[in-house]
């Protein structure tokens, strides 16, 4: 019960992320990642701001994340993010040694278990659908103002 309310709460910050970077013109994906039980990254897209398209929430946070400890493994980590990461984070958290992924909105078209479901590092142990109503809701208003 109490991984399943932390699961809840760090989202939630995930989710403030995700605002943040709809209210900045990006697509709205927030990441937070946590090492025993405190908030070492928080990151949002920023692909439009940097014209990067590498510069998704995931890659933002493990950066700040390996900063923060100095290192480059987040092996006492669990990386919170509102939509399922795409292949090339999945990677990413595969080489940063996440003990953890937790992710809100399945991601149908980018998301890395249609292209390559294996891409994690073996030991890192995936929860799926937290938040992931509210994780939904936020892209698909996002596209829908684009549009």
């Amino acid at each position: 019960m109490e991984d399943s309310l932390n699961d809840i709460t760090f989202m939630r910050l995930a989710l403030a992320e995700a605002r943040r970077a709809a209210t900045e013109g990006e697509i709205p994906i927030g990441a937070v990642i946590v090492s025993r039980g405190r908030v070492i990254a928080k990151a949002h897209n920023l692909t439009e701001r940097l014209t990067d398209v590498t510069a998704h929430a995931e890659m933002q946070a493990i950066t700040a994340a390996a900063t923060a400890l100095g290192g480059k493994y987040l092996t006492d980590c669990t990386l919170y993010v509102t939509v399922e990461p795409c292949v090339m984070c999945a990677g990413a958290i595969a080489w940063a040694q996440l003990a953890r992924l937790v992710y809100g909105a399945t991601d149908d078209k980018r998301g890395y278990h249609r292209y390559a479901p294996a891409a994690l590092h073996p030991k890192t142990s995936v929860t799926v659908g937290v938040l992931a109503d509210e994780c939904t809701a936020l892209m698909q208003d996002f596209f829908r103002c684009k549009r």
